[in-house]
């Protein structure tokens, strides 16, 4: 019956968890000389245990020697690969020159745009940045123009729509007012009848009145109290001046 799977976690028992180092040691000491017995291979092997004790083998001629061969091995490589970095980081340093030197043409092409550092510019220069400016300048225009008028077809848009919409609400209004022909008749008719209802004033109407020497109120000549009362006469218009109390 064969021995079963071991789980691989660390021993927590030290008694066990050193006896296991020891067996397993000395098992990979013996590993390592078989193998380089048999296939005739170089093998160093270095062992520190928990309390950090030296454990090591080596079938080369020093341990010395194997380290020194290894770190040529292992660095060697990456000295090799030394020149394509710095090739590469030559290239990207290059790039970046150039991206610089763009940037300060770009810069200085701002400033003679807007009319500074002209000093150093010959004539032929000058004459391309004015050529420059005057065809930069008929492009604004241009786009100006284009923006001024695409704002009047909208305002057009707009004055026609509120003239159609302003039409719309006429021909409703006269619509409305058409509908109620008896309404508004019935409605003269009452007004005239309001102002009918007042009564006509005669222009004798109110007249001033006028002393009439010939009526005379007094007292009786018995000495009673009773007050006699004459008829009026009347004037010439025909109308009486009313009647006059005299006390």
């Amino acid at each position: 019956m064969g021995r079963g799977r071991v789980e691989l976690k660390r021993i927590e028992n030290k008694i066990n968890r050193q006896v296991t180092f020891a067996k397993r040691r000395n098992g990979l000491l013996k590993k390592a000389y078989e193998l380089s017995v048999l296939c005739d291979a170089e093998v160093a092997l270095i062992v520190f245990s928990s309390r950090g004790k030296l454990y090591e083998f080596c079938s080369g001629p020093s341990m010395a020697k194997t380290l020194e061969k290894y770190q040529k091995c292992s660095y060697g490589a990456l000295e090799a690969s030394q020149p394509v970095y710095e090739l590469t980081q030559q290239s990207s340093y290059q790039e970046y020159l150039k991206l610089k030197t763009r940037v300060e043409v770009l810069q200085r092409s701002q400033r003679h745009l807007l009319g500074e550092d002209l000093d150093p510019l010959n004539t032929k220069e000058l004459e391309q940045l004015e050529h420059q400016l005057e065809m930069s300048l008929k492009q604004i225009r241009s786009t100006k123009t284009q923006n001024m008028l695409d704002q009047l077809a909208d305002l057009q848009n707009k004055e026609h729509m509120l003239i159609e919409a302003n039409n719309a609400l006429r021909r409703k209004l006269e619509e409305s007012n058409g509908k109620h022909p008896l309404q508004q008749s019935w409605e003269v008719a009452g007004n005239s009848a309001l102002y009918s209802r007042l009564p006509a004033q005669s222009e004798g109407f109110f007249q001033p009145l006028e002393r009439n020497s010939t009526l005379e109120m007094g007292y009786n000549a018995a000495g009673s109290n009773e007050i006699t009362l004459a008829a009026p006469s009347q004037n010439d218009n025909g109308f009486g001046p009313g009647w006059m109390l005299w006390i």
